[in-house]
C-alpha cells in the first residue's frame, strides 16, 4: 500500500484552516492547523510536547478514536498541551472550538 497524502483548506467561522491526511498501513494520521497551533488525532504525543519540547510552547490538542477529518473537529479533546491550557483550551473541549481559540 502506498502512503497517500491529502491537504484541504478549510474554514471554521470564516477562519482559514488546513487539514492534513496521512492514510498509512493500518492507520490515518489526521491534523488541522493554522498559524499558531493544531489538533491532531491519537498519533499526537502530548506528554512529549509538555515535556521535552515545553520551551516551544505548542499550541495542540489531541483526540482518540476519530478516522475523518470531521471527526477530528466535532470529537472531545482528550489531552491538551500546558500552553493550550494556558489560552483557555481544555481536555473535552470540542476540536473545533479548541482551533478557533488558537487564532
Amino acid at each position: 500500500m502506498m502512503t497517500v497524502v491529502s491537504i484541504e483548506h478549510l474554514e471554521i467561522q470564516g477562519q482559514p484552516f488546513m487539514a492534513v491526511t496521512v492514510r498509512l498501513p493500518k492507520t490515518t494520521l489526521l491534523t488541522v492547523s493554522n498559524d499558531n497551533g493544531y489538533i491532531m488525532c491519537g498519533a499526537l504525543d502530548v506528554g512529549l510536547l509538555n515535556s521535552r519540547l515545553a520551551d516551544r510552547k505548542i499550541l495542540a490538542g489531541r483526540a482518540v478514536g476519530v478516522k475523518t477529518i470531521e471527526e477530528l473537529l466535532e470529537a472531545p479533546l482528550e489531552s491538551v498541551t500546558i500552553a493550550a491550557e494556558t489560552i483557555g483550551i481544555y481536555p473535552g473541549m470540542i476540536g473545533k472550538d479548541a482551533l478557533l481559540k488558537m487564532l
